[in-house]
């Protein structure tokens, strides 16, 4: 087998952005949870760098996100700064782990190749207004495929998974017991794309396997992606993390948070005279480990962690329109101290 199952339990979590844009609030607070999540029980953190779509990296955002974690007073014993067993930390360096992990599912013969775009799957749709495209069984290649197809594709193929009639279910810390029916609700989904970058879904499966991440903590927009890594942990013969989904932070029309919303990065924050303190308790409250908006430093913190208490609090929190200005001079944000 290409992944060897961990040894060592000692919780291992991870926090991986994308350096596409600069942190912004939303993305701040899962990482606080997450970082929580491995101090609470003396586990190791790490941070990952998610950069293999190229176009979209922007240059110098990587150094640009570390530092805004580091103003909110995270810190971490891997990652592309600092380097660590499993390393490296960026996925652009990792491509090696990726074609091995490919490798490995081709000799499984559970890959093939596949000429289809997305707006040939669109079409053929019978929902095209879905969010997720699914490549049915129905598209896979109904007559013999040269055995030397894999090793001769370049550019223009995709290679996709063959996806069973097998149902996936696990239990995340946040949202209760899971279950999705691949072939429905996904089908054969992409391992490498036209272009020759390697899919989200494989790069992060391998990527928790390859550094025994014992619990992944992210957004609940990632949720349906879990089952489709989870079968992927599975063929390649890993060990299961488990799952634990954050709540998101929307903006005050309700939308998810993304580069529109520039005044709420933590780079605009700072600059606007935010102190981390105040940002960390209203985040600590909003996912209800604190019952007042109060300010408190991340390593304060560790000792309010309770997933129980987010679970109780998992709604999407709709940020209101005075937040900014309440995070500088609200005077009823006082200091809490840790006992």
């Amino acid at each position: 087998m290409y992944i060897i199952p961990m040894q060592n339990m000692e919780y291992q979590g991870r926090f991986a952005p994308s350096p596409t844009g600069l942190l912004h609030v939303g993305n701040a607070r899962t990482a606080l949870i997450a970082w929580c999540a491995a101090r609470h029980c003396g586990g190791i953190f790490i941070v990952r760098g998610e950069d293999l779509d190229k176009p979209r990296v922007v240059p110098g955002m990587m150094e640009a996100q570390m530092n805004d974690l580091k103003w909110l007073g995270l810190d971490w014993d891997a990652g592309p700064d600092i380097g660590g067993v499993h390393g490296p930390y960026l996925q652009s360096l990792r491509h090696q782990h990726y074609q091995a992990a490919l490798d490995q599912l081709h000799r499984q013969e559970m890959l093939f190749p596949c000429t289809r775009s997305r707006k040939d799957l669109r079409g053929l749709a019978s929902e095209p207004n879905r969010a997720t495209i699914v490549c049915p069984q129905s598209l896979r290649p109904t007559h013999d495929v040269s055995p030397q197809w894999y090793t001769e594709a370049n550019r223009g193929v995709t290679i996709r998974l063959k996806v069973p009639d097998q149902r996936i279910e696990f239990l995340d810390r946040v949202f209760g017991p899971q279950k999705e029916l691949l072939a429905v609700e996904v089908g054969d989904f992409a391992l490498r794309r036209k272009d020759g970058i390697y899919a989200y879904q494989l790069a992060v499966a391998v990527d928790d396997l390859f550094m025994n991440i014992t619990e992944v903590v992210r957004g609940k927009d990632l949720l349906d992606s879990t089952a489709r890594q989870l079968f992927l942990m599975d063929l390649l013969g890993g060990t299961r993390p488990s799952y634990a989904h954050v709540p998101l932070v929307l903006n005050p029309n309700g939308e998810k948070l993304s580069k529109r919303d520039a005044s709420l990065s933590l780079a605009a924050l700072r600059e606007s005279g935010v102190a981390p303190e105040r940002l960390v308790g209203y985040l600590a409250w909003s996912l209800g480990l604190l019952p007042d908006k109060v300010s408190l430093s991340a390593r304060e913190l560790i000792q309010h962690f309770d997933w129980n208490a987010v679970k109780k609090h998992r709604s999407d929190w709709i940020l209101p329109g005075n937040f900014l200005r309440s995070l500088v001079s609200d005077v009823t944000l006082s200091h809490c101290t840790a006992t």
